[in-house]
C-alpha cells in the first residue's frame, strides 16, 4: 500500500468519464500501445492518451467505450506524442483492465 493521503489531496484529482472516439495504432511507443482521442464533453473537449492496452483490447472494441481518466496532470511528452490525460485501469503485469461506468453517462461526468 502506498503512504496515506489526505482528503484535501485526493480532491485535487480531477477524474472524469469520457467516450473513446478513435483509437490509432502507435508503431513509436517503446511498448505496444495505441493513441486515443477520448471525448470529455462540451466543457473538457477531446483529449489524447496513449495506452499500454493491447493485450486485451482492439482499437474496433475501444471506439465508443466510456472510461475514467485523470485530467488535470501536466502533459506528457511520449514518444512523438503529446498525452494529455491518463486513462485509468486495474494493471496485473502488462495486462490492463480499464476503469469504466457501470452505465451510460454524459462525458466529462465528475469522479469523486
Amino acid at each position: 500500500m502506498e503512504e496515506p493521503i489526505s482528503w484535501q489531496d485526493f480532491s485535487k484529482i480531477d477524474m472524469r468519464v469520457g467516450t473513446i472516439i478513435a483509437a490509432l495504432d502507435f508503431p513509436e511507443a517503446r511498448n505496444p500501445s495505441y493513441k486515443l482521442h477520448i471525448d470529455f464533453g462540451e466543457e473538457i473537449g477531446v483529449r489524447k492518451t496513449s495506452a499500454q492496452i493491447t493485450e486485451k483490447y482492439t482499437k474496433e472494441e475501444l471506439i465508443g467505450l466510456q472510461v475514467t481518466a485523470v485530467i488535470n496532470f501536466p502533459k506528457k511528452q511520449i514518444a512523438n506524442f503529446m498525452s494529455e490525460c491518463l486513462i485509468l485501469g486495474a494493471v496485473d503485469n502488462s495486462s490492463v483492465v480499464l476503469l469504466q461506468p457501470q452505465m451510460k453517462v454524459p462525458n466529462g461526468l465528475k469522479i469523486s
